[in-house]
């Protein structure tokens, strides 16, 4: 028999002991005597056995999986940062020997991902996107199931991978403000996603940095839908707002179609800018001043801080990631 088919149940009978004298002599588990024990070992080493993942799961009581959370309501547009971010996550499992389960939850529907934890199926899960009530993220908690979110989370002691939203958002908007752009329009999704959270409290916080006035009436959030996008840019351009920036590339895209639609050219009638960038936006004319964050690299520093928990290390509580600021004609 080759070595890459040799089983437990070989080993056992060609050593004259029992399977469960084999499992633990290599697991090092169990009350086995030192010199059975090293019997096996050596018979194992000199046939190169490897074990398989269910024995090797069964024996260190680990599954060899991780779990990744998608959010189910994700738009054609958010697919492309979760597949980037997974290609992350996925070179560190693999460095790691485990494989991932994808797993897709919805706000009030995750029991997915709780039949998941329930039968011990991974050891540990990545959440690719966090809420400010965050249900899944409180379950995980209760399960005390090991876990690491990308994007940040108001809830404590959970562990956080994210970009630096707040300190990005905050050096564009001033950047703008410092061209001479004092009404500056904001367009943003759902309030109860945190990134939109954060990239509102950045632009905020380049308004009171600069001792500029904050206009409330052209802050426009939970714009979710392109009918509350239109009449949100419809809005800012009757208050004669000097930019528009918006928090993702998508409510960009629709500000941008909508900014044609009414005629008007960018950045000769009013400038556009994106908290985010993506292929999204790479087709408008002209180029758009945005935002540029890693995807990939917060997948790997998600899955690294997941598996130093396994490892019981110490990790910080949250890690920001860098970004860059890019300058476009769209605001010139």
């Amino acid at each position: 028999m080759s070595d890459e088919k040799l089983r437990i149940d070989d080993i056992a009978k060609a050593l004259g002991v029992s399977k469960t004298t084999v499992s633990r002599s290599i697991s090092g588990k169990g009350r086995i005597g030192p010199e059975t024990r090293e019997r096996v070992l050596a018979y194992v080493r000199e046939h190169n056995y490897i074990p398989s993942p269910l024995a090797r799961g069964l024996s260190e009581s680990k599954t060899y999986n991780i779990a990744w959370v998608i959010p189910g309501d994700s738009t054609v547009t958010e697919l492309p940062f979760f597949q980037k971010c997974m290609i992350g996550v996925s070179g560190v499992a693999s460095a790691n020997d485990h494989d991932i389960i994808l797993c897709v939850v919805y706000e009030d529907n995750f029991e997915n991902l709780k039949r998941l934890i329930r039968k011990r199926k991974v050891d540990g899960v990545i959440l690719a996107r966090t809420l400010y009530k965050d249900p899944v993220v409180q379950y995980l908690i209760n399960a005390k199931m090991p876990f690491v979110t990308i994007g940040s989370t108001p809830y404590k002691e959970v562990y956080q991978i994210d970009n630096d939203h707040v300190s990005a958002c905050c050096e564009l908007t001033e950047v703008l403000l410092l061209k001479g752009m004092n009404s500056i329009a904001l367009i943003g999704g759902d309030e109860n996603h945190v990134v939109n959270r954060s990239r509102k409290e950045g632009y905020l916080k380049a308004f009171a940095d600069l001792k500029k006035p904050i206009k409330e009436s052209i802050i426009y959030m939970d714009a979710d839908s392109q009918a509350v996008v239109v009449r949100s840019v419809n809005d800012a351009v009757n208050k004669k707002v000097d930019c528009i920036i918006c928090t993702d590339d998508m409510i960009t895209s629709y500000a941008l179609d909508e900014i044609r639609k009414l005629g008007l050219k960018v950045p000769e009638d009013i400038k556009v800018a994106s908290f985010y960038n993506s292929a999204v936006l790479e087709s408008y004319q002209p180029p758009i001043t945005a935002l540029d964050y890693d995807p990939k690299m917060l997948g790997a520093e998600a899955a690294s801080a997941l598996f130093s928990l396994f490892n019981g290390e110490e990790i910080p509580q949250k890690k920001l990631l860098h970004y860059d600021v890019t300058l476009k004609r769209s605001t010139q």
